[in-house]
């Protein structure tokens, strides 16, 4: 007891590891400074002369490039910090989820892709009209919006949030210098500027994460070591076999249920797609597909150890139960903050490494709705704008759009609890739009009005099971077991944490499914209404050869191919080789 005497209290070595030096600043803000300059030069020096310059880079990118960006877009600030998190918490079965990637690829590769470029469309939403009719094209952009909107502020606040824990730095100060950074290169050059300044935050990126890997297990002990720990205490595992959907990592959910969801996330997504239709030829956007799975496998295999070498770390004094972490992503920042002490300029490249992720979440973000507003909100229903007032569309809702993200964080900011809600309710939107592309590309048969009523009682069904498991989750009525961890040799005095048994039977087995399933549970009950209503007489489909799948197409009637009038061959540019 008396040693406890002589013991600093969690508070004040909490507040001794926020040393953030001018060092640190000078590497962040070199960052910051480096994106601008990217953003004037293609803004003013190699110009944009249209808005396909603007939005696809003149579809002429490059596929190293565009890999990178691909990359970078994709792992945001959420992923940077939720992955270590997520395996420290958890143990190694989420990293198998990354099975589902692989069933992406080829499906994108084999399907989306070919059907896409063919077409060659700037809003993957474009296919929707083109495939059924404007009201499921509306349908499709309508909820990728929302999915978008919703997103994208938690994208700025959770690094900033971060910042704020290692620096003390207000988060409100900090939020709209990122926003403003982003918005001025992303206004002024367009797709270039956003995949070029992706490959310099990609680089920024891995090369902190390395950095803090590989000084982390030499203080453990090295590799050896940080197995061993993780071993000792069943992280180290596979994901269970059984067949019980409420199972959070079982084989199926990390296999069928990552599936969709990867496909939600990137095959009917328009930040993740303008860049693989931004390439010339559909042979080098095959590539990409390989080139971004590749950079997936090793951020995430870099950030799931970073997970692991933290919990070797702090294996004898949990820094969550301690509270010397206030929230569970402020795990890797407290690793880095405590082993580079004594390294001026690491935590600044680490922090740049995190907002790096959150910027190009941003601009790609940016980017993608500009896409959207005027291809499928703006063109549809208004006079078709000259070219120089399609560059002025985009650019201000680039501008727009970037200010209403940043005024949402605030409202993010109060959500509390609600924040793994909003997170889970987006990624929900996307199952049912994945079942409306699924539906197109595979389904003769479903017409627009079939596609449109499965669509809307899919997204109605993901969102409604979605809610309520995380409602149950933030009353306490359902928890996740979490693996062991101690507190019995902390060099600090702390209040014990107080334990509150939770119970979850009385939870509906529907609600307590994985979340891996919430995607494929939107995209299947669209798919089963939409079969269902198909069964009426009046169903009249649409015959474009071009919007149907590679494998199927040679499966089709062919003189339903053939059944067009020549207004909707010409009215979609549809050449008659097209039908041969």
């Amino acid at each position: 007891m008396a040693e406890d005497n002589f013991k600093s209290d969690v508070a004040d070595v909490r507040f001794s590891l926020q040393r953030f030096t001018y060092v640190d600043y000078a590497v962040f803000i070199m960052m910051l400074t480096i994106c601008g300059l990217i953003g004037i030069y293609f803004g003013f020096v190699n110009k944009q002369k249209s808005t396909q310059d603007y939005l696809m880079g003149g579809r002429n990118m490059k596929l190293v490039p565009v890999c990178f960006s691909l990359v970078a877009s994709f792992i945001s600030g959420i992923s940077l910090l939720g992955t270590p998190t997520e395996l420290y918490l958890f143990g190694t079965a989420y990293v198998f989820s990354l099975f589902g990637a692989v069933a992406m690829s080829l499906t994108l590769g084999s399907t989306f892709l070919p059907v896409f470029h063919e077409l060659q469309i700037t809003s993957v939403y474009e296919y929707l009209e083109l495939r059924y009719d404007k009201r499921v094209r509306i349908f499709g952009s309508a909820i990728f919006s929302i999915y978008l909107m919703a997103w994208l502020p938690i994208v700025i606040y959770v690094p900033a949030l971060a910042f704020n824990q290692v620096t003390g730095f207000n988060i409100h100060i900090i939020s709209p210098i990122i926003c403003s950074v982003c918005i001025f290169y992303t206004s002024l050059g367009g797709l270039k500027a956003v995949v070029w300044t992706d490959v310099l935050q990609t680089i920024v990126m891995v090369s902190a994460m390395i950095l803090v890997i590989f000084k982390s297990t030499i203080i453990v002990g090295g590799i050896n070591e940080v197995l061993r720990r993780n071993w000792s205490t069943d992280r180290l595992a596979f994901p269970s076999l059984t067949f019980d959907l409420t199972e959070r990592h079982s084989i199926w959910s990390v296999s069928i249920g990552a599936t969709f969801y990867w496909i939600g996330n990137i095959a009917v997504n328009q930040s993740m797609m303008q860049r693989f239709l931004a390439l010339s030829e559909l042979k080098s956007a095959k590539r990409a597909i390989w080139g971004f799975l590749f950079g997936v496998f090793v951020i995430v295999f870099i950030c799931g150890y970073s997970g692991l070498v933290a919990y070797a770390k702090y294996y004898e004094c949990d820094p969550l139960d301690s509270k010397l972490a206030l929230a569970k992503d402020q795990l890797l920042p407290l690793l880095v903050m405590d082993v580079f002490a004594d390294w001026e300029g690491m935590p600044g490249i680490f922090i740049a490494g995190v907002f790096s992720a959150a910027l190009s979440s941003l601009s790609t973000g940016l980017n993608s709705m500009a896409a959207v507003v005027l291809e499928d909100f703006w063109k549809p229903f208004c006079k078709v704008p000259t070219p120089k007032q399609s560059q002025i569309i985009v650019r201000l809702v680039v501008i727009i759009l970037g200010c209403i993200c940043f005024g949402l964080v605030f409202v993010v900011e109060k959500l509390g609890s609600v924040l793994q809600l909003t997170m889970s309710l987006s990624s929900a939107s996307m199952g049912p739009l994945a079942g409306v592309f699924l539906m197109g590309l595979f389904f003769p048969f479903i017409d627009s009005t079939d596609a449109l009523c499965g669509g809307i009682i899919g997204l109605l069904s993901a969102w409604w099971v979605t809610a309520q498991s995380q409602f149950a989750i933030a009353k306490g009525l359902m928890k996740y077991n979490e693996k062991i961890r101690f507190t019995n040799n902390c060099s600090y005095t702390f209040k014990s944490a107080v334990i509150h048994a939770t119970e979850s039977s009385e939870v509906p087995a529907l609600y307590r499914i994985s979340y891996l399933w919430f995607t494929a549970l939107g995209c299947i009950v669209t798919v089963t209404i939409s079969c269902l209503v198909s069964l009426r007489t009046s169903n009249k489909v649409k015959r474009d050869i071009r919007t149907f799948a590679p494998a199927i197409r040679k499966y089709l009637n062919k003189r339903e191919q053939n059944d067009f009038s020549m207004d909707e061959k010409s009215r979609f540019n549809i050449i008659p080789e097209a039908f041969n």
